[in-house]
């Protein structure tokens, strides 16, 4: 493949852009096709990520992106940034079994209560619509790829493992019954491993305690059990639920571990337990994929910093994000869009300084684009590397701006100049504070 070199950067976005207008239905799909096109056909894993938690206009973007990717391009799932354990909920919703109406599961099928938002119950509602016309090819399924959480902070290990449980006591009633006994004695209430002042203060944490130490070995032992008697647990169910089943203990595992760094005092706590939750993200989002081979590919959606395929920089931590790792796992079978946004009022994001990136993407005429990074290929090196970080947010630290990275972090860029704030979102107010990065 030839590439073109550009002499300056607005070059380079001048022959690059593809327009981008969610008014324009024909017109984005147009540009949707043409994206997936570049990407070529190995793609298993598509990751698109949002450059705020907070923007509507990404939101629906997202949902008419999986829209063209099911009736297009060969799409069965989607999988967001939201409990693991939670969506299951969710997704007999939309498979047309379970609870009737989406007020029943808006909460407990999500996590952060992202299910108020009223962008993901649109999606939602639209993939129960698709799954019930009989003329669908492929059932669609949603799925939240997130580390588990309570009702008031990360969850404990006590729902995924009685999962674990269940399957077991369905195959060998007397032997899971005998394992559940041992391991719910060390569990304790919910409440104490859920407590939010623990991700601050250590000594608030019980993922050290002895009962919870004790815990974590009856976890590995229960794994190495469910490994070692695999062929027999697959025969006497079948391997779709053997598979869930453990992974189920290697959430619950994650679990553990992740308590344990939050009751560890280090200088590095955030980067650990961040680097922690980004590694179970990307072995969930692995394993979903697994899970739609012979039916379709994933589109997984979440914030840049998780999808991002270099490490994360923030100014209070930096660690190994999802994409990182699935960029090692899956190879070419991963590749991701990033988004990037010019200004939002709602969410304290004020007009770009000139000379940023944001500032020269959204030069172009037209409410959006799509442009491809090239992995940074035939682009001045001198330019990107002097590029100036535009400001942050006034009230909304979800917002990272782009930085020369994003040239090699990602394989496109969408580009919206403006966003309004989620409708269904919590009340936003401004607020005097110096701009986050």
């Amino acid at each position: 493949m030839t590439t073109n070199i550009y002499a300056t950067l607005d070059e380079w976005i001048a022959r690059e852009a593809v327009p981008l207008s969610v008014d324009s239905p024909e017109g984005l799909n147009a540009s949707f096709d043409k994206v997936i096109a570049s990407l070529g056909g190995s793609v298993q894993l598509l990751g698109f990520g949002e450059a705020l938690h907070g923007g509507e206009d990404i939101l629906i973007l997202r949902n008419r992106f999986f829209q063209r990717l099911v009736e297009t391009h060969g799409y069965s799932a989607i999988a967001i940034e939201s409990s693991f354990t939670r969506a299951r909920v969710v997704n007999e919703y939309v498979a047309g079994r379970g609870p009737a109406s989406y007020e029943e599961v808006q909460d407990t099928g999500f996590g952060h209560g992202v299910g108020r938002l009223d962008a993901n119950r649109e999606l939602v509602e639209w993939m129960r619509r698709y799954n019930a016309d009989q003329s669908s090819r492929v059932i669609l399924r949603f799925s939240g790829f997130d580390i588990p959480v309570g009702t008031a902070g990360i969850a404990g290990p006590s729902h995924v493992l009685l999962f674990v449980f269940d399957y077991l006591a369905s195959i060998d009633g007397g032997r899971g019954q005998e394992q559940r006994q041992r391991i719910e004695s060390l569990l304790g209430p919910d409440s104490d491993w859920e407590n939010p002042a623990a991700m601050a203060d250590p000594t608030k944490s019980v993922g050290l305690s002895p009962a919870a130490t004790a815990l974590r070995i009856a976890t590995e032992d229960l794994i190495t059990e469910m490994r070692t008697r695999r062929p027999e647990l697959v025969a006497k169910s079948d391997e779709g639920r053997y598979l869930e089943a453990l992974h189920y203990g290697l959430i619950a595992r994650q679990l553990l571990n992740f308590h344990a760094a939050s009751a560890r005092k280090s200088d590095d706590l955030h980067a650990r337990l961040l680097g922690i939750r980004d590694a179970l993200m990307a072995d969930n989002l692995a394993y979903i994929a697994r899970g739609e081979r012979g039916r379709g590919r994933v589109l997984a959606f979440a914030h840049n910093g998780h999808l991002q395929r270099g490490k994360a920089v923030l100014p209070y931590a930096t660690w190994w994000p999802a994409g990182s790792h699935l960029n090692e796992m899956l190879g070419p079978r991963y590749a991701v869009i990033g988004s990037a946004v010019g200004i939002s009022d709602a969410n304290g994001i004020g007009q770009p300084e000139a000379g940023t990136l944001e500032a020269r993407l959204t030069a172009l005429p037209g409410p959006g684009l799509f442009i491809p990074t090239h992995e940074g290929r035939g682009l001045p090196a001198s330019e990107i590397a002097g590029l100036p970080t535009r400001s942050g947010s006034r009230n909304n630290p979800s917002y990272i701006a782009l930085t020369a990275q994003g040239f090699t972090d990602f394989d496109w860029l969408a580009v919206l100049h403006s966003t309004a704030y989620c409708r269904g979102g919590p009340a936003r107010h401004a607020r005097d504070a110096t701009p986050q990065q």
